[in-house]
């Protein structure tokens, strides 16, 4: 420890001599704890950056709590607006992470697991119960309709080959937080919402190509342009739900086209080129 009273009596009656004295030891205690101080490397920086991003990624379970208390207290529209948070967070933690070389930088913590607990309750879980609470479905279908949804799901979390070459998902991706949104604006009949579940559960067993907007590189300008127009007219739709405005309303739908649209022609183009591969 540094003493930063000077070890001979200084006169204190004479103010310029005392500062000066003053002046001098707090000087020489600050060097002193400026050559002993640890010295952060950029290895340090490195695993507070990596550290950081993994950070990024968690907020998405405190989202998910705050969309479940959203469902307690009986707020639909303040759950799919957490629900929106996670999608967003989870569309940029990893680029983030890729950005701070997480895997190399911390080997032994699996940002790759962490993500998928949280997009499970996030993608699927949570809007599980939203579907189950808030969307019409047929009489005695409510636990077949959210079954479906679960298990499904679990297949798309453990299945390896969820990517193609081209980061596009193959299969439904358990999207499940999207389709709540779209079934909450557009409100089928309980039958047709039937179907779509069925139907959307069979396709994640299926090789059809679903669009990573993040990951694409293909159009991905267009794709990432059209992700945000979408996302706006979303959160205008869910605000002002059940008062439709017909120019967002459109517009989302056109949007909502697009993604269709590029699902199906990466589809259509892998089964051309198998086809002729034979």
């Amino acid at each position: 420890m540094v003493n930063l009273i000077p070890e001979n009596p200084v006169d204190t009656c004479n103010p310029i001599r005392f500062a000066d004295a003053l002046n001098s030891r707090v000087i020489t205690g600050l060097l002193h704890f400026l050559e002993n101080a640890p010295v952060i490397s950029t290895v340090h920086i490195a695993r507070l950056k990596a550290w950081g991003a993994h950070g990024f990624t968690a907020t998405g379970v405190v989202t998910a709590f705050l969309a479940t208390l959203a469902l307690l207290e009986n707020q639909p529209t303040h759950c799919l607006l957490w629900l929106g948070v996670a999608l967003i967070v989870d569309g940029l933690d990893g680029a983030l992470a890729r950005k701070v070389n997480v895997q190399s930088v911390l080997p032994s913590f699996d940002g790759s697991i962490l993500d998928l607990v949280i997009d499970y309750l996030t993608y699927v879980f949570i809007p599980a119960l939203f579907i189950y609470r808030y969307i019409p479905l047929p009489d005695y279908t409510l636990l077949l309709t959210v079954s479906l949804i679960l298990v499904s799901s679990l297949f798309c979390f453990c299945n390896v080959n969820m990517k193609s070459k081209d980061n596009y998902f193959q299969g439904f991706p358990a999207a499940w937080n999207v389709v709540a949104l779209c079934l909450y604006i557009i409100g089928p009949s309980p039958w047709i919402t039937l179907l779509t579940v069925i139907g959307l559960a069979l396709l994640t067993v299926t090789r059809m190509k679903f669009l990573h907007p993040f990951r694409v590189r293909r159009f991905m300008p267009i794709n990432i342009a059209v992700t945000a127009i979408w996302l706006l007219c979303s959160l205008s739709l869910v605000l002002n739900h059940p008062v439709i405005n017909p120019l967002v309303m459109g517009l989302w739908l056109l949007m909502s086209a697009y993604f269709l649209g590029i699902c199906i022609w990466r589809t259509a183009l892998e089964w051309f080129d198998g086809s002729r591969l034979k």
